[in-house]
């Protein structure tokens, strides 16, 4: 498999490029607009055919890449068929795959940060968008999120996972790249060692974070696949 994370650096935002050495086919997990030259260069330099490019959710602090992706490459966009986003290509649900060559890209059904958040498991990893973040989780308090729902969804659905999964979120504001379903299950401050729903519930409830700053460019923009 080929393998390449990148990072955008104004929203923190992890995306994240797969690819089957045999059929050269590949896919980008959250893509971002601005930084679609970089994908292109990457694409182009391993001679790869980008065949799909996945939304975790619909995204409030950057604007996806997936329209641009889709007219300078022919690849298909995929969504939860939560999203209301009518203009993607392929919307899944819990348990669908999408398969380039020999790499099974199977979605787990995430939500509580909205309600469409995707996880995505490939060959002993998880793509966990803003569901699972390292040594946090993504914010609940706008965008249909629900913490009860959240904290359901990470643990019947990614700390069901082996210890040893490595987890790749959509951000990390302090450099790090990646986690263990393993080390998160234990020491994440706001879901590990054996943290109850309603410490959870009351830990989400008093973050009193500001919203992005890029959330009336993004929500709508995204809504129309990054038009």
């Amino acid at each position: 498999m080929i393998f390449h994370q990148f990072f955008e650096q104004e929203s923190s935002t992890y995306t994240y490029l797969l690819a089957c050495e045999d059929t050269q086919q590949a896919i980008l997990i959250d893509p971002v607009a601005s930084e679609i030259g970089h994908y292109a260069k990457l694409l182009a330099a391993k001679n790869l055919t980008l065949a799909y490019s996945l939304d975790t959710h619909v995204h409030a602090d950057h604007v996806t890449a997936a329209n641009q992706l889709r007219e300078k490459f022919g690849c298909k966009t995929v969504l939860h068929r939560n999203s209301g986003v009518a203009c993607g290509d392929i919307f899944i649900t819990d348990k669908s795959a999408i398969r380039i060559g020999d790499i099974l890209v199977e979605a787990r059904y995430t939500p509580g940060h909205t309600n469409a958040c995707t996880s995505y498991v490939v060959e002993g990893m998880v793509f966990t968008g803003d569901a699972l973040l390292i040594d946090g989780c993504g914010r609940t308090d706008f965008q249909e999120g629900n913490a009860a729902t959240l904290y359901d969804s990470i643990h019947q659905q990614i700390f069901s996972l082996p210890d040893e999964t490595i987890v790749y979120p959509g951000h990390d504001y302090k450099g790090r790249l990646s986690s263990t379903v393993g080390q998160e299950r234990l020491h994440n401050a706001r879901l590990g060692n054996g943290r109850s729903k309603q410490e959870f519930i009351d830990i989400m409830q008093n973050l009193n974070l500001p919203y992005p700053k890029k959330i009336d460019i993004a929500l709508p923009a995204n809504k129309a696949c990054g038009k």
